[in-house]
């Protein structure tokens, strides 16, 4: 299949250039991504990874799409999509979405406003066990007035309501899936052959080797400037980036660091934003799993913000990222307009080691702390695939064993990486996270109700203070209040120090001379892709 792959990367890397530089440049063309995993679906409602949002996005189409300041408070700034016009009640329980009368599935059928009621059921429907079901929490149903008009009922008013409802989930044709059992959907033949209203349409899928989109030259909301978009799949991220770097591909989404010099140098554009979604910390595990107590040295809380104070952040962002990450200061990234860059504890060696000698951790002739026969001493778990975090993690014990701290790095397998935090095995954990891009999605990590089999508050943290303010904030609906609200709660958080933030990313990508890539967001460099074109060469 690899051979297969490489003479198609060939022929399509000279296809488009001649093509390229026979048109216009404003349309036409094809725009290969190289991708280093496969999708896992690209039926909106059962897609998990990123590779599949990118391609289903483009097929499928939602209500309406966030702006680009990334605010979800209320309606201001989003996008209309299948949505043309919407209105709310009085009692601002109840939205009515107007669909645009233009719009039609990629079949011929137009879209209604039946359709709208019929994915919203499909997605709450627990025999789908859809990831996107949780963005439906406060919806009681969905009425249609009209054929042209969905109204959708909210149980209470929400800051973030009409994000939750309007723009992850996808409109999916109930004149072709209302026959389907939804267990049955993953297998269906819709699965394997997608047809939404998106301005690119699904044309074929060779799992591990590529996925291919074609222009939808009628739609609604303009015909993309492409002809063609494919996503070259690869086995890994270095397989991924050999083949941006080689010119087989004409976009590579995230340049790691070590690739930069490389890209630059193969005379390739690196596109930077200021900010994005996913942020690096070190969770601690509050309590011990394996023997159902708090963990002698990191349910500590004075111990915690101890070792957050003997780090040296700054250090680390610069040592590993150099200008391409920033000192992160909290559960949610300067791309969200609830972040605070005051919060979270100071550099203080000091400090710090005050603090660790009032708790009686003494130092010994080697250096390291010990309270009576106990060692300060812990294991730091890292996923070896990545070697940010595996050079993060080597930083980060030199900084804890100046503070007196003995830790031993874990270095595992992904899989196993992840099974361990989900059963909550480890001491602490260097992990990485992928923020949705409304400030509610905090609570899904730290609140105490998310202490379950399934949740994410891997580090087990409780906090009546916290889950009181955080659940103030998500149902405030002054936006200025449940801003002051949604600080107060990162303030608490930082302060018990559960975890210790140390590094959000500036999204970096790599982009070949041969496309105009407009648009690209913090949120999703793929939000805008139908209106990338490909350039005249030179």
């Amino acid at each position: 299949m690899r051979r297969v792959l490489r003479g198609f990367v060939g022929a399509l890397a000279l296809t488009t250039a001649c093509k390229g530089s026979s048109d216009s440049g404003s349309v036409g063309g094809t725009i290969a991504i190289s991708a280093s995993a496969d999708a896992d679906a690209l039926v909106p409602p059962l897609t998990m990874s990123i590779e599949g949002k990118q391609v289903g996005d483009q097929i499928f189409d939602n209500l309406a799409d966030i702006g680009p300041g990334l605010n979800t408070v209320g309606d201001a700034g989003f996008t209309p999509r299948l949505a043309r016009a919407w209105r709310w009640a009085s009692d601002s329980l109840a939205i009515d979405f107007q669909i645009d009368p233009r719009a039609r599935w990629h079949d011929g059928a137009p879209v209604r406003a039946e359709d709208v009621r019929f994915t919203y059921a499909l997605v709450k429907d627990t025999t789908l066990g859809s990831p996107l079901s949780s963005n439906l929490a406060d919806l009681d149903s969905v009425s249609v007035p009209d054929s042209m008009t969905a109204r959708v009922w909210l149980h209470k008013r929400e800051p973030d309501a009409f994000y939750k409802v309007a723009t992850p989930v996808s409109i999916l044709p109930s004149h072709i899936l209302k026959s389907v059992t939804p267990a049955k959907l993953r297998t269906s033949s819709f699965a394997q052959h997608p047809i939404g209203t998106g301005r690119f349409r699904f044309s074929s899928w060779e799992r591990g080797a590529r996925i291919v989109l074609s222009a939808d030259s009628a739609n609604y909301r303009g015909r993309p400037k492409a002809d063609r978009v494919v996503w070259l799949i690869a086995a890994d991220y270095p397989a991924a980036a050999i083949r941006f770097l080689t010119g087989a591909a004409d976009f590579l989404g995230v340049v790691k660091p070590e690739y930069v010099s490389q890209v630059r140098d193969k005379g390739a554009s690196i596109v930077t934003t200021n900010g994005s979604l996913d942020y690096g910390y070190v969770a601690f595990n509050l309590g011990d799993a394996t023997r159902g107590k708090t963990n002698p040295v990191l349910g500590n809380r004075e111990v915690r913000r101890a070792l957050v104070m003997a780090t040296d952040r700054s250090a680390l962002v610069g040592s590993v990222f150099d200008t391409l990450g920033l000192v992160a200061h909290g559960p949610v990234t300067r791309a969200l307009p609830t972040s605070d860059t005051t919060v979270g504890l100071p550099y203080d060696t000091a400090r710090a080691a005050h603090t660790l000698d009032s708790l009686g951790w003494r130092r010994g002739a080697d250096g390291t702390r010990r309270r009576g026969q106990a060692k300060l001493a812990f294991s730091l778990m890292v996923p070896s695939s990545s070697a940010i975090r595996s050079k993060l993690a080597v930083l980060l014990q030199e900084q804890w064993r100046r503070a007196g701290a003995e830790v031993k790095i874990e270095s595992l397998e992904g899989n196993t990486f992840g099974a361990r935090m989900e059963d909550r095995k480890f001491d602490a954990a260097l992990n990485a996270w992928h923020i949705d891009p409304t400030p509610s999605s905090v609570r899904e990590e730290w609140a105490s109700s998310e202490i379950k089999a399934g949740g994410y508050n891997a580090s087990s943290y409780r906090s009546p203070a916290f889950d009181a303010v955080i659940d103030s904030a998500v149902s405030e609906a002054n936006p200025s209040r449940s801003v002051a609200l949604y600080r107060r709660s990162y303030r608490i958080l930082t302060d018990d120090a559960p975890a210790m933030w140390i590094y959000e990313l500036r999204n970096v990508h790599g982009v070949s001379k041969r496309i105009n890539a407009v648009g690209i967001r913090p949120d999703s460099w793929w939000a805008n892709l139908a209106d990338w074109s490909v350039a005249r060469s030179r």
